[in-house]
């Protein structure tokens, strides 16, 4: 009978058809089997991957589509908690930006704690036009500063969407890599150079 049960309780849960007290039921088995069997190795570590902060908590309780007014209270709470430059300047180096984009290493069981990560931008996104190999899960930046310029706007925003892209699209599959350390300060600013700088190869014809 309990082996009917289980299996009739997994068939609601695929199903779409489970009970609010079942479900938190399930989701306090499957914490406890992961922190059973997973270890923490390097960066990797399993508190990392089970502990959510609300914006993660409220994309997991909607994974497919969210009602606009929790999606807008969702990006305006990832908005106010955007951090701009100490100093107000938001470029750096497009040379040190293009390296960051190319560099896929970082939080991973593999990687050394201390190095700093890469951005790993071309995993999802063309950015110049020399580069052959990139993604395409989000939108071509390629021409992106020639196109929109260097106001004050216009950096602010760029400066803000890399630090925390949630802030404009709730539940954004790209990483919130400042929100979450993932790229420091300077590094988010030579990031936003690659973007802005008119000599940048992001930028050039």
């Amino acid at each position: 009978m309990k082996k009917i049960a289980g299996m009739m309780a997994a068939a609601a849960v695929l199903g779409g058809f489970v009970f609010p007290a079942l479900a938190a039921d399930y989701d306090k088995q499957a914490q406890a089997l992961m922190k059973a069997d997973f270890r923490s190795k390097g960066m990797a570590t399993v508190e990392g991957a089970l502990t959510q902060d609300e914006a993660q908590r409220t994309c997991s309780a909607y994974p497919m589509e969210r009602p606009k007014k929790i999606a807008a209270k969702l990006e305006a709470d990832q908005l106010k908690q955007v951090k701009y430059p100490a100093d107000g300047q938001y470029l750096g180096r497009w040379q040190e930006g293009e390296k960051i984009a190319q560099n896929g290493r970082g939080m991973q069981s593999s990687d050394k704690p201390g190095v700093p990560n890469g951005g790993n931008c071309y995993a999802c996104h063309q950015m110049t036009k020399a580069e052959i190999s990139f993604g395409n899960i989000g939108p071509s930046l390629y021409q992106y500063g020639k196109l929109r310029g260097q106001s004050e706007e216009i950096m602010k925003y760029t400066w803000a969407k890399v630090y925390n892209p949630q802030a404009f699209t709730a539940c954004s599959n790209m990483p919130r890599f400042g929100h979450k350390g993932i790229l420091d300060e300077q590094q988010l600013k030579d990031v936003v150079a690659l973007l802005l700088d008119p000599a940048s190869p992001v930028n050039n014809d």
